[in-house]
């Protein structure tokens, strides 16, 4: 109950002090909150555009629940996103057919969960062999993800008639089919929803979830009863970059249809509060994930209702984050 209530109570209290700010600022908090709700809730587009924010939350920050049980620090689900995205545009726009189907989609979500996996296996890499901290190799490695798709869409990937800097777009064929009765709502959320009971068992009730929260916990006392820290350690990375792969290939098949720069609107750093703020725990990912989609998605039609100014805005979502994270961090004993 006390692991279920601490994040609720950081969430109202973040609320809470949020609304004051608002209240100082000469905005009405209970207009300002009606507006985001609406912005957010209000509408069949309202919730298929919360749902959509939500998809990459919450498979990237199963990625980075995964991996700080283990105690590896992957905080480069934004690269990550991008690399899984570009090479899913790559396989999408120049090698395989425009017919290609349900095996073509299947194709470039499991390229792009690939990628990423990749990319987080270089930072496991330095980890196990030259020792280099994965938070600092992660950070950088977003740089170059971010940079590499910028190098893409204004070179090889960009759009035939090389106006903008954009890939060409997908084939309808090679578009995530959407949700029956929905226009723009994917099959990609059948995948969000279906990974962190998946993710449950694996950590919760398997050998190797045992191993991998063993090294999270201890270390040297993993070491002791058999377990290779340097083998989790790769395991992990991959599989939590693999999901941040998947994230960005369903963006772009499912969402924009085509490749462009900063695609991923800062998914891969709020999926870091998303996971902590779900307590790492798989399944409280799917919530936690949905209340920042709220956020991000209501914070517009709270700016145009309740006339809450474009900085205060940014000011409140900083702080129900900072709050969130702050407060929900699983306590240490002794």
């Amino acid at each position: 109950m006390r692991a279920l209530l601490q994040p609720v109570l950081a969430v109202l209290g973040a609320l809470a002090l949020a609304a004051l700010i608002l209240a100082g600022l000469g905005s009405s908090p209970t207009a300002a909150l009606a507006a985001l709700l609406d912005g957010a809730l209000g509408s069949a587009y309202a919730v298929e555009s919360t749902l959509l924010r939500a998809i990459p939350l919450v498979l990237v920050g199963l990625g980075v629940s995964v991996a700080f049980r283990c105690g590896i620090w992957n905080i480069g689900g934004e690269g990550q996103i991008q690399v899984g995205a570009l090479v899913a545009t790559a396989l999408a726009t120049r090698w395989l057919a425009a017919d290609g189907g349900v095996a073509g989609v299947l194709a470039l979500l499991l390229a792009g969960a690939a990628c990423g996996a990749a990319w987080a296996g270089i930072a496991a890499w330095l980890k196990v062999h030259r020792n280099v901290s994965e938070v600092l190799s992660t950070i950088l490695l977003n740089f170059i993800g971010v940079l590499a798709v910028a190098w893409a869409v204004q070179g090889p990937l960009q759009e035939a008639g090389g106006a903008y800097p954009q890939s060409d777009a997908f084939p309808d064929a090679l578009r995530l089919a959407p949700l029956p009765g929905l226009r723009r709502l994917h099959t990609g959320l059948g995948v969000a929803l279906l990974l962190p009971p998946l993710l449950w068992l694996l950590l919760f009730r398997s050998a190797a979830g045992l191993r991998l929260r063993a090294v999270g916990l201890s270390p040297e006392a993993a070491r002791y009863a058999g377990i290779s820290p340097e083998r989790e350690t790769v395991r992990v990375l991959l599989l939590s970059g693999g999901l941040a792969g998947l994230a960005g290939a369903i963006e772009v098949a499912g969402v924009t249809g085509r490749l462009f720069e900063n695609l991923s609107s800062g998914y891969g750093f709020t999926a870091i509060a998303v996971a902590l703020l779900a307590r790492l725990h798989p399944v409280a990912v799917v919530p936690a994930a949905l209340f920042f989609a709220v956020l991000a998605t209501g914070s517009g039609a709270m700016q145009r209702a309740a006339d809450v100014p474009r900085v205060a805005v940014q000011i409140v979502e900083a702080l129900v984050i900072f709050f969130s994270v702050g407060f929900a961090l699983p306590g240490r004993r002794g």
